[in-house]
């Protein structure tokens, strides 16, 4: 009679607990890193409407009406943006806040996601470039 060779039960259960330890552990850093792409797309625009701030400010040399949120149409036309630019999939136009604008015309840009979709939280990006 054959001997066929075959996993025995316990040796089964044995590689299922294995799976499910590190299953369990990855979905904590997996999550963790979809918060994180989130974020880059709003990291993106707020430098882009720091960038746009302070070309406005090297052509005006004043930062009059450009403080405030981006949901403003008239604030969002002197900057050159229209609605549209600043929709992304996780923030709107209205997400994003111009707090301040230094004496170099570097703003600092407040990011708060409303939609149903976006990372909780809010982000400000100062004017020493850093986020907060």
């Amino acid at each position: 009679m054959k001997h066929v060779k075959a996993f025995t039960l316990i040796e089964l259960m044995v590689v299922i607990l294995i799976v499910g330890v590190l299953a369990a552990a990855s979905v904590p850093l997996m999550r963790g890193r979809v918060e994180s792409a989130k974020w880059a797309e709003a990291h993106a625009t707020a430098g882009t409407i720091r960038s746009a701030v302070r070309v406005r400010f090297a052509e005006t040399g004043s930062a009059d009406g450009l403080i405030g949120a981006l949901s403003n149409n008239a604030r969002r036309t002197a900057l050159g943006f229209t609605e549209e630019d600043l929709k992304g999939t996780y923030f709107s136009a209205g997400d994003y806040r111009i707090l301040a604008v230094d004496e170099n015309g570097i703003a600092t840009v407040r990011v708060t996601g409303s939609q149903s979709n976006a990372p909780s939280g809010t982000r400000t990006l100062s004017a020493d470039g850093s986020w907060q």
